[in-house]
Formats: structure tokens, C-alpha cells, sequence
């Protein structure tokens, strides 16, 4: 038999909402520093970035220099912190179960390709109550390359089971819209994410406000 059509989901800020606990994390690692902490509003639009951004960001906030060395120590303390803290605030966003509900009952095949690190991505899906719905869950640490690299998406398809030429790619960044157009693979953008230019200008194929969206969005772009 053939392989069934997959949709592959970016996790933050298009599954989950994690604002509120990686920024929580970094304002810890900035008061440690003796910093202030940083506005949520400053920095959720650079939460796709990564976690070392973010850190820099802090720094760069309070005008202190950071180095290389310490950026990295501070970068694991980050990760530390924040698997033991991992879903404290964070939800899925509004409609994600049933739309994953509605895509699977569809006949489609679901996995996330993610640069968060594997083994917080499998942490959380599975605190939210998520994780058996995907067939593959792969993380910025599973394979030797990761987004934009295509090879991270092409690599979670096959790992799922999934057909890449009946494959969809759902996110929220420019990061998820380039990894997806480097794979040659159909993306949808999410509005409610995390991006400091709106996805409607990412070059998504698709762009939906809200999960309820998302079937119509993922069967016109599968029969196109």
C-alpha cells in the first residue's frame, strides 16, 4: 500500500503557546546575572529564534556585554531550568486537538518537526495530552541537520510513514515557511505564532487565523 498523506506540525507557537514559560526561564536566568527581566511583549516575537537569542537579547536590553563562553553556560542552565519547567503556563492553542482529531479520522498521518531539543518536544506533548497523536516526533538534536535545513523535514516524513509528495508542513516562522519551500513541500502559516513579521508575508501557501482553519487550507493545498 502507499504511504498515507502527513501534515508535520512546527511545535512552538503553532501547537503550543510556550511564551510564557520559555520567558519565564529567561527572566530566572537573567535575575541570576543580576539583570532585569525582560517584557513579555519585547520578547515573544523572538521566541522562534531560540533560546540563545533570547539570552543575548536580555543582555543586550541592559547594555551589559556578553561572551561566547558564558553565553553557553547560561544556555544549558536554560535548558535545565526550563525542562523542569516546561509546561507550567504553556497550553495548546485554541481547536489544535480537534483539528489533529479531524486530520487523523481524514486518513492523514501527523508528526512535528521541531528545533526545540527531542526530548523537551516528546516532554511536553506528552504533558499536554498530545504526544499519541503523532506518528514521529523529531527534535532539533534527532537528526545531523535541523530547520531550514529540508533535510530535517524530509527525514520526519519518512520516519513517520508518511508520503512526501502528499505532505503538508504547518508553522509559524520564517524558519518553518524556508524549511518547507527547501523541501518543495506545501506550508501553512499560522497567525497566532511567534514572528516579528507577520506570516501573511513569510510567502506561506496557506494562512489560517485560528485551527478551525486548518482542514479547508490543508485539502485545497493537497488537491493543488
Amino acid at each position: 500500500m502507499a504511504p498515507p498523506p502527513i501534515v508535520v506540525f512546527d511545535l512552538d507557537g503553532t501547537l503550543a503557546d510556550t511564551a510564557q514559560d520559555l520567558i519565564a526561564t529567561l527572566n530566572v536566568v537573567l535575575a541570576q546575572e543580576g539583570l532585569p527581566p525582560l517584557p513579555f511583549e519585547r520578547a515573544r516575537d523572538l521566541i522562534g529564534a531560540g533560546a540563545r537569542p533570547l539570552i543575548q537579547l536580555g543582555f543586550d536590553a541592559s547594555q551589559v556585554p556578553l561572551g561566547e563562553e558564558r553565553l553557553e553556560t547560561l544556555y544549558r542552565l536554560f535548558l535545565d531550568h526550563y525542562h523542569r519547567n516546561i509546561a507550567i503556563h504553556t497550553v495548546l492553542f485554541p481547536g489544535a486537538i480537534p483539528a489533529l482529531d479531524r486530520l487523523a479520522s481524514g486518513g492523514f498521518r501527523l508528526a512535528v518537526c521541531t528545533n526545540k531539543l527531542e526530548e523537551h518536544a516528546l516532554e511536553l506533548l506528552g504533558k499536554l495530552g498530545a504526544l499519541d497523536r503523532f506518528a514521529f516526533v523529531s527534535g532539533k538534536n534527532t537528526f545531523p541537520v535541523f530547520k531550514p535545513d529540508p533535510g530535517h523535514l524530509r527525514l520526519t516524513i519518512e520516519r513517520a510513514g508518511g508520503d512526501p509528495a502528499r505532505a503538508i508542513m504547518v508553522g509559524d516562522s520564517k524558519t518553518d515557511i524556508d524549511t518547507a519551500k527547501n523541501a518543495a513541500i506545501p506550508v501553512v502559516g499560522v497567525t497566532f505564532g511567534y514572528t516579528n513579521v507577520h506570516v501573511s508575508d513569510l510567502g506561506a501557501d496557506a494562512v489560517i487565523d485560528h485551527f478551525d482553519a486548518l482542514d479547508a487550507a490543508v485539502i485545497r493545498l493537497m488537491g493543488a
